[in-house]
């Protein structure tokens, strides 16, 4: 099992150059991870353990100390989260967990739970045990020599000896760390099948966590490097796993009939167009149900066939994603393969109106291996690994993807990642209107979003490789330089910024000695003047802060011309004469803070124009961070939601950001630093959402904190000599979040040393 020779040399140069930006842990650094893990949780130790010491040290997910803890939040220089994710989803993934609130034990299904005994739970965890220690000693006798490794009697194997945990993730998890040369790092079969696929290796036929293995242990070792490398290496190739689909194009009457709309507008789109817009369309059951109705209603057709079309819409509307692959087909016959680029969109002048915007990477006839969908107007291609490797090799075959008159198509780099959720959707709303603004409380990250989006689309046009890939000349041609304008500009409106600074005014200048006006054009005039000079190139304006400025002084006349419909239409400008007209290839994208000023004050003839983005408070960007015992997601989660029980009016809007909790984009790390944070920029935050108002404030931040009769925060409890004060403090409010007495003594070594007996906290 040989890697293909482009995915090989791609893989490569990947490596190295994430090893060369020091994204690549070293080989002897990995090994101490391993055997840290080993040293705590291997099968040696967990012989030793039994009762309830055994429980709490398996399956308390609230004990820092226990295995479940390590394998889904584990995250510091002891073991750092680079060996694959199991986070999210119910804590009854584990089999078997303790309810924080009664410290009672639960199993069963997330819908169906049942309590358990102690006597009942220790059982449980007694299997799980010696599944584990059985599953253990298999892959230790297959470690020392894996080239000699059948996968397919491995599985057989683990399968026998560890029914109950080899095909969770999280046993896979602690079997791949107890056998990093046997095991790979992708603890879901999905992400297993997704990236062998994408490596043009084909998944085996039997199903397994285990025989996957097998084609990500010969990659690595063919690559030369660790198999946990090789993942990161994937991940950054790949992204997250995406879907691949099958569009069907015309009709029996009219084969193809579709297909040129659809290649020349970069379109996936269906038929239906008289069911409407389907935007509002719920993500339920009941409204796919309420939709399937509607259509036997209308066209009195049989259930089941009016069952059909409305699961083609609701894959339309809410399965299809932006970075997908789909296939335009006809019949047997293939017409192209795109990317899905865009939400959902309702086109009521098209034949065929519900919609997808994709980019078309690859024009052309050919025919899968085996038969898939053939009549069905919309499906998921997933049934045959086959047809989804014919995907991907035609994608990497040597030729240029045809564009259709008019459309300018960049190279394709099937490396590429997927991009980033909110990327992805700022992209679908600059290619539908043009503009984009990104909008919400403080602290939720928008100019990052911003500058992260335009850094990333501007070098996938011009460069056809993500922003991080891209040399230091590239990154100059994207960003400018210090004399030299790029593919972006940036600006920050505030009350003083006007018309001549965006478009074009008179400014002073010295000349001989005296004082005169020189007419300059302002940034956006500029921008656009480059635009022109290169038309098959994308530019991009931030502009932060944009509701800070007086939108209609700024914008003029710009307003008429600015629109994704009147691109190319020109206006005379009133200072200059010169006619003036905004080229389709430069893209606008803006943030606002809502806690300055809501989107329903913003100008009518703006909100017009721009699509918006929401930013909200997103715990999940701080991971499972805990700093001296409090869990910064949970505890955010908390201080928000009684910032809407007791701001008032526009609570949501003012709301507490994750990113305030992030300091180079990773959690704070320490106490000290979360009370500089706090004493610095949270509470005067808080103190102005409540004005004077230290009831209300008290009730957000606790009894501790806010002295309510002196009408002032305790500032002492910032303090390091009051450390355990301001935790007790933090989460007084918040009863449902309990700390950790190992993570208290681990961060403040002021304290006693405390005895670990194995218990965890209820």
């Amino acid at each position: 099992m040989s890697l293909d020779p482009v995915v090989a040399h791609q893989l490569k140069t990947l490596i190295e150059q994430l090893s060369a930006e020091g994204r690549l842990r070293p080989k002897a650094e990995l090994d101490r991870y391993y055997a840290t893990f080993r040293a705590r949780f291997g099968p040696e130790v967990l012989r030793s353990l039994d009762g309830p010491t055994l429980l709490e040290t398996l399956h308390n997910t609230s004990n820092l100390s226990s295995l479940v803890y390590w394998l889904e939040f584990k995250n510091d220089d002891e073991m750092p989260a680079i060996f694959g994710s199991i986070a999210g989803g119910s804590a009854l993934k584990f089999g078997l967990y303790r309810r924080r609130e009664t410290g009672a034990w639960m199993t069963g299904h997330p819908t169906a739970q049942r309590e358990l005994s102690i006597d009942e739970a220790v059982t449980m965890a007694r299997r799980h045990r010696d599944q584990l220690v059985a599953g253990a000693a298999v892959l230790d006798a297959l470690s020392a020599d894996a080239n000699g490794v059948s996968y397919g009697a491995l599985q057989t194997s683990m399968e026998r000896v560890a029914p109950d945990v080899a095909e969770l993730a999280w046993g896979h998890k602690y079997f791949s760390l107890l056998a990093p040369t046997v095991l790979d790092d992708y603890h879901a079969p999905i992400y297993q099948r997704f990236h062998l696929i994408k490596m043009l290796l084909a998944p085996p036929a039997r199903a397994g966590r285990y025989v996957a293995a097998e084609g990500f242990v010969a990659a690595a070792r063919e690559l030369g490097v660790p198999v946990t490398s090789l993942a990161t290496a994937l991940n950054a190739a790949h992204g997250v796993p995406h879907r691949y689909w099958r569009v069907g194009t015309g009709n029996d009457d009219a084969p193809r009939g579709e297909w040129p709309a659809m290649r020349d507008r970069g379109r996936a789109a269906i038929g239906w167009s008289e069911l409407g817009d389907q935007s509002l369309l719920e993500h339920t059951q009941a409204a796919r149900e309420a939709l399937r109705g509607r259509v036997e209603a209308f066209w009195k057709t049989r259930a089941a066939s009016a069952g059909r079309v409305a699961n083609y819409l609701f894959r339309l509307v809410h399965d299809v994603a932006p970075g997908d692959l789909v296939v335009a087909a006809d019949g047997e016959t293939n017409l192209a393969i795109g990317r899905v680029t865009g939400d959902y969109g309702f086109d009521a002048s098209a034949a065929y109106a519900h919609h997808r915007a994709v980019e078309w990477l690859d024009i052309g006839e050919w025919k899968f291996p085996e038969t898939e969908g053939l009549r069905t107007t919309l499906i998921e291609l997933k049934k045959s690994s086959a047809n989804l490797l014919a995907v991907e090799r035609r994608l990497r075959a040597p030729r240029a993807p045809v564009a259709p008159p008019g459309v300018s198509v960049p190279p394709v780099s099937m490396a590429l990642p997927a991009l980033d959720p909110t990327t992805a959707r700022v992209q679908a709303v600059l290619a539908r209107k043009g503009q984009v603004i990104l909008y919400g409380p403080p602290g939720t990250g928008k100019t990052h979003h911003a500058e992260r989006a335009a850094r990333e689309l501007a070098a996938r046009d011009w460069f056809a490789q993500p922003f991080e890939r891209l040399t230091e000349s590239q990154r100059r041609e994207v960003l400018g330089g210090p004399t030299e304008p790029g593919a972006i500009e940036t600006c920050c409106f505030h009350p003083a910024y006007g018309y001549e600074d965006f478009l074009e005014g008179y400014r002073p200048r010295l000349s001989d000695g005296a004082l005169a006006f020189q007419r300059r054009d302002g940034v956006f005039k500029r921008l656009c003047a480059r635009a022109q000079a290169q038309p098959t190139r994308p530019f991009y304006l931030l502009i932060d802060e944009i509701n800070r400025g007086d939108i209609p002084r700024i914008f003029g006349e710009l307003l008429m011309v600015l629109e994704k419909g009147r691109r190319g239409d020109a206006v005379v400008l009133p200072v200059s004469g010169e006619r003036f007209a905004v080229p389709p290839n430069v893209f606008v994208i803006g943030t606002m803070n809502t806690a300055d000023r809501s989107i329903a004050l913003l100008d009518t003839a703006l909100r017009r124009r721009f699509g918006f983005v929401e930013c909200m408070p997103d715990s999940a960007a701080l991971g499972d961070a805990v700093v001296a015992g409090i869990p910064l997601g949970p505890w955010l989660d908390a201080l928000n939601a009684r910032i809407l029980r007791h701001v008032g009016r526009d609570a949501r809007n003012l709301q507490v950001g994750h990113a305030y909790l992030l300091h180079a984009q990773r959690p704070v790390g320490d106490l000290g630093h979360l009370a500089q944070v706090l004493r610095d920029d949270i509470v005067p935050l808080l103190e102005e959402y409540c004005y004077e108002d230290y009831a209300a404030l008290e009730r957000i931040l606790g009894a501790t904190l806010v002295l309510r009769d002196r009408q002032r925060i305790d500032d002492t409890l910032f303090s390091p000599a009051r450390a355990d004060d301001l935790v007790r403090a933090l989460l007084q409010p918040c009863p449902e979040i309990t700390a950790s007495p190992q993570a208290l003594a681990h961060d403040n070594p002021q304290e006693t040393e405390e005895t670990d007996d194995g218990e965890g906290d209820a």
